[in-house]
């Protein structure tokens, strides 16, 4: 029988109250493991903990910090092929997807262990005479993490690696579906010679341990990254708590790749199928609306569906495989119900939307593309966050931008083109925190700031050097020498 895996806290490996179970999306008889699951007073222990090995941690050296974010990143690395092929298994994205993903978080462990030495104040002179002022900045405290299935080691890497670089101590909260990825990197951590407490790892539920990290008065910073109506609660929930809880949102995107007749039309495809529907289309930056103007249009169309009909649905282990799984059966269960309600709108399927059998039992789908649909359909204006993907005509770039904008959310877009022109004016115009030009919509370096407008995003970006306004205070302080 195969060893319950637990969370990690205090510096210590506990069981919990309960036990989640990780199935393989690819296979659904194959169980990844077992997970401790905590409960509200072993979420308060872990608060505990990391509130006790706060003061230490806030005050140890840059050097401390770099030493230990740098062995993180090492181990990582050396081990990208070991933890990409678990989290291919647990999540569903392909083996080079997970390759990368876990190669990225590597990547982003290194470059905030640099930014443990880069992190320094400013010093200049008062409006009043003779008086010297200071600005620094301090870490938060205990910073409560809540992260999603899609991302299971890139995004709890670009959360923890910066609350520790600069100084704060952490209680984790992955997502069930995917805890052995978190489990994974939480031992990593706990061998980098840290002191007991400042991090820990505690496996279960939003609605015990998650609120636990919301309600409790040690907290002091929340990071977020899932839904919009989460993500409300959540806003909701720091600003009512006493003390008010920083917090730092990410939630979601209807990401627009627009499309204008001067396209290379084999780099537009390229884009729009890299983005829409790479890693099962199970990403918050994924292009899930193609607005193409009506001399490209047909040709598009035709183009996609047959690079579509060219892509291998299939095991996320297997070589040669571009798109996995969906992760679990209730995200699929969505994604089909979305692709009967894009029917039912009056929207054309064009390519895909159908259940797929493969040697094991697993949640394959097809990839969907809607074609003459419009942008007031839900299947343009809601997250379906799987490979499912509208076209949406229009007549000039004029229109396209304004379809482009006329969303609720502002994470990402994109446009392909040959004009200089049309480029600079979509990368001013456009109404998101992040642009690509000939190129998809999901795929961002890790030393710049991620973020979105709108619905999207709330608070600081994430990622680079950017992290530290949301992981820090400053403190302005004034001198008189007397």
């Amino acid at each position: 029988m195969t060893a319950i895996l637990k969370n990690f806290i205090g510096g210590e490996w506990v069981d919990g109250s309960g036990v989640t179970r990780n199935i393989n999306p690819s296979n659904t008889n194959d169980v990844v493991g077992e997970y401790a699951k905590a409960d509200k007073a072993q979420t308060e222990k872990a608060i505990a903990a990391a509130k006790a090995a706060f003061p230490a941690w806030a005050q140890s050296t840059p050097q401390a910090r770099y030493d230990a974010l740098n062995k993180i990143s090492l181990e990582i690395l050396a081990r990208k092929e070991e933890l990409g092929r678990l989290l291919a298994r647990e999540e569903g994205k392909t083996l080079p997807e997970g390759v990368g993903e876990v190669a990225r978080a590597g990547q982003i462990f290194a470059f905030f262990a640099g930014e443990a030495l880069r992190l320094i104040g400013e010093k200049g002179a008062s409006v009043r005479p003779g008086i010297d002022v200071e600005l620094t900045r301090e870490p938060m405290g205990v910073v409560g993490m809540i992260t999603p299935w899609n991302f299971p080691i890139a995004i709890p890497a670009w959360k923890i690696a910066p609350a520790l670089c600069y100084g704060n101590t952490v209680v984790f909260k992955p997502a069930e579906l995917v805890p052995g990825c978190a489990h994974a990197l939480s031992e990593i951590i706990a061998k980098s010679g840290i002191p007991a407490g400042v991090f820990n790892l505690v496996v279960g539920s939003g609605s015990v341990v998650g609120q636990t990290l919301l309600d409790h008065p040690d907290v002091a910073a929340i990071s977020f990254t899932g839904s919009v109506q989460t993500g409300r609660k959540i806003a909701q929930a720091c600003v009512l708590s006493n003390p008010m809880k920083k917090f730092q949102l990410e939630m979601g995107g209807k990401n627009p790749l627009v499309v204008l007749d001067d396209a290379d039309l084999k780099t537009a495809v390229e884009v729009a199928v890299n983005g829409s529907y790479f890693s099962t289309g199970q990403r918050c930056t994924a292009s899930s609306r193609l607005i193409v103007t009506e001399g490209i249009h047909d040709r598009f169309v035709a183009a996609m569906a047959e690079r579509l009909n060219g892509l291998s649905v299939d095991d996320a282990l297997k070589a040669g495989v571009h798109i996995g799984p969906v992760v679990d059966q209730s995200q699929l269960d969505q994604d089909l119900r979305y692709i009967k309600i894009g029917q039912d709108e009056g929207a054309k399927l064009a390519f895909g939307g159908e259940l797929l059998k493969r040697e094991t039992p697993g949640h394959y789908l097809q990839p969907a593309l809607f074609t003459e649909a419009n942008n007031n359909m839900r299947i343009a204006r809601e997250e379906i966050f799987g490979p499912v993907a509208a076209v949406i005509r229009a007549k000039n770039y004029e229109e396209a931008l304004a379809i482009s904008n006329d969303t609720e959310f502002g994470l990402a877009s994109g446009i392909c083109t040959s004009s200089l022109k049309y480029a600079s004016h979509y990368k001013r115009n456009s109404e998101s925190g992040m642009v690509m030009v000939n190129l998809p919509t999901a795929g961002v370096d890790y030393h710049v700031p991620f973020g979105g407008r709108k619905g999207s995003s709330y608070g600081a970006r994430e990622q680079g050097s950017y992290a530290r306004e949301f992981y820090t205070t400053v403190k302005t302080a004034y001198t008189f020498p007397g």
